[in-house]
């Protein structure tokens, strides 16, 4: 599958600790140190995107992270960084094991049914707490299809670009 290439969310700032620019950060990771192997970051804000090749370092401190961000060092900088995005490259994580799935892979595949008739393609995933949840759209509607392998998900086939789905057209 070619085109641009694909970024992925890993963690976001959340945070101010101390007063020498540290900063507070929910990660995505697992483990949610792991944030920290990924190179390099493009730190993505309102105000615009950053590139820091050398990404971040930092320690786990209680439930969250604790990082250290280069030409960050002091509390006024590291709050105007508080709400930035850290995304690195979809090519900068591993293969996903098998039968699992970034969700980055899945976004832009078409979703066809069991008989084949399209039900157009997916936008984005929703984490519900018990499932995932393929939000797919077409020019007129939208669709919410649980993300369930062996069940209302028949198929995921990435170099085909589609995923096939045991569900109602009219659902």
């Amino acid at each position: 599958m070619g085109g641009p290439e694909k970024f992925v969310l890993l963690g976001k700032v959340v945070g101010v600790h101390g007063v020498r620019g540290e900063l507070k950060l929910e990660s995505y990771t697992e483990p949610r140190t792991q944030i920290f192997r990924y190179k390099p970051w493009r730190m993505r804000s309102a105000d615009g995107e950053t590139l820091l090749e050398q990404g971040g370092r930092g320690r786990a401190q209680g439930k969250g992270l604790v990082a250290q961000l280069p030409g960050v060092t002091d509390r006024d900088a590291a709050a105007a960084l508080v709400g930035t995005e850290i995304w690195v490259a979809r090519s900068a994580l591993p293969a996903a094991k098998p039968g699992e799935y970034y969700w980055a892979d899945l976004e832009g595949l078409e979703v066809v049914t069991l008989e084949g008739r399209s039900l157009g393609t997916v936008s984005h995933l929703i984490a519900t707490g018990s499932n995932d949840v393929l939000v797919v759209r077409d020019p007129e509607r939208e669709r919410l299809i649980p993300f369930l392998p062996g069940s209302a998900v028949a198929g995921v086939d990435l170099e085909g670009g589609r995923i096939t789905v045991d569900w109602d057209p009219d659902f």
